[in-house]
């Protein structure tokens, strides 16, 4: 069925609605000093909550923690200024950092801008031609396993700064890292292990008891204090990235030749896919939470602008964050001025803060990506999922294993086949052709297995059920072929048949084309919609000649001369 927002965009005004930015629509409604002070204080709020998290998931991605800042700043304004939801949060999330480390240890951060703008490119393609509401249809086991493998990744990426462990380099590989790590076991830091529990400690209790507090900032500020106070020998950013460059670059575009493009088209599908899937997820939460409607086009375009955006400034992937969208909507945000006064502070702090950012210690960063992991891999609806059918858990189980053992995009595509199939499956156990019926259309009761006995002498009839597509076409097949002998006429019952695709219509096309050569009469009643749009333009509708056709089915027994013995 048609969404609310599809209906709306068939007409002009709708089509021109939907892709305007919800900051516009916000405006035009009419902007106020009261909602602008619940803008600003819900604003700074998520400011102070994506100070940590911005540096913590860059330097998790390979990279360095201001250009997690940055992309903060530029892409957080943009996704506010140009998109489709009025509460959407942008900036760097988790969901990159498995795709964004491997870029960048394996071809370079200027290989990763290049991937970046590509991204940018197709999202701003695919909400221009309206791909939004089709992107949302990402089969839930396979979003649920490869979150949790995205997880299960962070955090085994964060083992070395929680343990404080001495290593030149970390390995890629989900396998090699573990041997690496394994292998440094003897360099554990105890004062790391300290400053991690300690700062996962503080995190946990004011969420118990303190919820509203930004847990995260208080944590790595205490944690900060305890290092430098106590001289502790516990590694920061300081000591590991030496003197951050805070200042803003110049829009420029990374090297771009033809062969670079080729080797970055996968890695730029798959940000493409994690942005838009994040996206409209997030937004469709924040709808859930508000009650409003967001546009899913006019936000993947401006997911497309902010990864222009920050990748032309040096900056990560972007995307809408689910957490920060829904603290943004606790703390009372009203439009998108939320989002851009998150972003103006963040570039405040960033242009301001690189003194203090310096003494903050690894180790309760990667406390703080312990807890984004932990709540990536949404243990709830993990167990949920565990207790669905076989097929939903094989799905669950393939994804998550190839996305921490292979890669990515492979995983995606693989879950996305495999539930594609386990949805054939089901939907062709749900269709089934009975033979010899002649309850009426309207009965919504069960069927008898044969009335034949009942029927005309010289007519057959058969009855379908349900969808009659490729995956069920090669039974449908095998059971309409059942009649020993010609009869005089053959009535298809079709008012059961929910969806009719190619395969099945020629599955139909070769069953009234062999009977028809034996002069046999061949007659489909109470043909639904789609179905019957669909045999007309296989060109065998009722101006084809191909086959008759009647609106019920003593319409079709009326056409054959004959009324039923009895009514069931």
């Amino acid at each position: 069925m048609a969404s609310a927002e599809d209906k709306a965009a068939g007409s002009p005004a709708g089509r021109w609605r939907a892709f305007t930015p919800k900051l516009v629509s916000a405006l035009a409604e009419g902007y106020d000093l009261r909602t602008f002070r619940l803008d600003a204080f819900a604003g700074a709020t998520v400011a102070v909550v994506a100070l940590p998290l911005a540096m913590a998931l860059a330097i998790a991605s390979g990279a360095s923690p201001e250009k997690g800042l940055l992309t903060a700043a530029i892409a957080g304004f943009l996704i506010s200024a140009f998109g489709g939801s009025r509460f959407q949060i942008g900036g760097p999330t988790g969901a990159f950092v498995v795709v964004v480390y491997n870029v960048i240890s394996r071809q370079g951060y200027e290989s990763l801008l290049l991937a970046t703008l590509m991204a940018g490119v197709l999202l701003v393609i695919a909400g221009v031609t309206r791909l939004g509401s089709w992107i949302k249809y990402i089969p839930e086991p396979v979003v649920i396993g490869f979150t949790g493998g995205i997880a299960v990744i962070i955090a085994s990426s964060q083992v070395r700064d929680l343990l404080g462990l001495s290593m030149h380099a970390v390995p890629a590989d989900f396998l090699a890292k573990w041997a690496a790590m394994w292998s440094a076991r003897d360099s554990l830091s105890p004062w790391a292990v300290a400053v991690a529990f300690g700062s996962l400690a503080v995190i946990l209790l004011l969420r118990r008891f303190a919820p509203r507090a930004p847990g995260f900032l208080i944590a790595i500020i205490l944690a900060a204090a305890a290092v430098g106070l106590g001289h502790l020998p516990v590694e920061t950013i300081g000591s590991r990235f030496g003197h951050l460059n805070f200042a803003f670059p110049a829009p420029s575009l990374p090297p771009i030749s033809l062969a670079r493009l080729k080797a970055l088209v996968p890695t730029a599908f798959t940000i493409a896919f994690l942005a838009g899937v994040e996206s409209l997820l997030s937004a469709m939460v924040a709808d859930g939470m508000t009650g409003r409607r967001h546009r899913s086009n006019m936000e993947l375009i401006a997911q497309g602008i902010a990864n222009l955006g920050s990748a032309l400034t040096g900056g990560l992937p972007a995307t809408g964050a689910v957490a920060r969208t829904a603290t943004n909507i606790h703390a009372g945000g009203r439009t998108p001025v939320a989002g851009l006064i998150h972003a103006a502070l963040v570039f405040a702090f960033m242009m301001a803060g690189a003194s203090l950012a310096r003494f903050v210690p690894l180790a309760s960063l990667a406390a703080i990506l312990i807890i984004v992991a932990w709540n990536m891999s949404e243990p709830h609806k993990l167990a949920r999922t565990m207790r669905a059918p076989v097929g939903e858990r094989v799905v669950l189980i393939t994804t998550l294993a190839l996305t921490v053992f292979v890669d990515l995009t492979v995983a995606i595509g693989v879950g996305v086949v495999l539930a594609s199939m386990v949805f054939m499956h089901r939907m062709a156990e749900a269709a089934s052709l009975t033979h010899g019926s002649v309850v009426d259309e309207d009965d919504a009761g069960p069927e008898p297995p044969d009335q034949r006995d009942l029927l005309p002498p010289g007519v057959e009839v058969f009855q379908i059920r349900g969808p009659l597509f490729y995956g069920a076409a090669t039974s449908f097949a095998d059971m309409l072929d059942v009649i020993d002998r010609p009869p005089r006429a053959i009535i298809l019952r079709m008012s059961r048949a929910s969806v009719m695709d190619v395969t099945g219509a020629g599955v139909l096309r070769d069953f009234i084309r062999r009977w028809r050569r034996e002069g046999v009469r061949l007659i489909l009643s109470g043909v639904r919609e789609q179905p019957l749009a669909t045999l007309r333009q296989m060109g065998m509708g009722p101006e084809s000649g191909e086959v008759e056709f009647a609106s019920s089915y003593r319409d079709a027994l009326a056409l054959t001369g004959a009324a039923p013995a009895s009514k069931a």
